[in-house]
């Protein structure tokens, strides 16, 4: 098989299996939202809002395979500050429900976040050979980490609101979550700032070599 051949089969492959996280995501982000809305939950709608921050991840990763670097680092630079905005959101949604006064249903937290953790084993087992390789794919997997991470806190945060009956661990794990999404947002940024760097250079010697003597 020639490179380019080689080439076109992977960039296949990346786009299936991308088009598969992206439904499971985008799917989740519709039961994670209405759920952690009728359960008053903090931390259900910060990992659903995460999950909506994954679909468009993968979205933009779609748009961005096989194309230019500098193409493939402005996806990445939409991606985190897509996740950076929507950390913020959240950040925002805990202060107007520390004025509140109701507390969530731990049953259904538990329940919609022991499903996602399913949907983010399955996305991290698919993606985790792409996790040193190209930014966007690099970015699809570390999103579904920290996905497990945010899950695994949702379920933490229901087992105390049950024990303790109030909204103080829903609260405390949607800040963390947001501040997880918020540290990886920052990372992408600064990686896919660095890339397009490195490609302005590439241009630059590109042109200095296509000078006359």
């Amino acid at each position: 098989m020639s490179g380019c051949c080689a080439r076109e089969a992977v960039e296949r492959r990346q786009r299936q299996l991308l088009w598969v996280v992206l439904t499971l995501n985008a799917t989740m982000f519709v039961v994670e939202f209405i759920a952690g809305w009728l359960a008053h939950s903090t931390s259900l709608l910060a990992d659903s809002l995460d999950m909506l921050a994954d679909a468009v991840v993968y979205g933009i990763s779609l748009y961005a395979v096989g194309r230019a670097v500098s193409l493939k680092a402005r996806a990445a630079l939409t991606n985190g500050w897509l996740q950076l905005t929507l950390s913020l959101v959240v950040l925002v949604d805990v202060g107007r429900r520390l004025l509140g006064d109701s507390t969530p249903e731990p049953m259904m937290m538990s329940l919609v976040s022991l499903m996602a953790l399913a949907v983010n084993i399955t996305c991290f087992a698919m993606l985790y050979r792409f996790r040193s390789g190209d930014i966007n794919l690099k970015a699809s997997w570390i999103c579904s980490r920290n996905d497990m991470m945010a899950n695994v806190g949702v379920m933490i945060a229901a087992l105390m609101v049950s024990r303790t009956g109030r909204a103080w661990p829903d609260l405390l794990v949607g800040t963390l979550i947001a501040a997880i999404v918020m540290r990886s947002a920052i990372q992408i940024i600064r990686e896919a700032r660095g890339l397009q760097t490195t490609d302005s250079s590439d241009l630059v010697c590109e042109k200095d070599m296509a000078k006359p003597v």
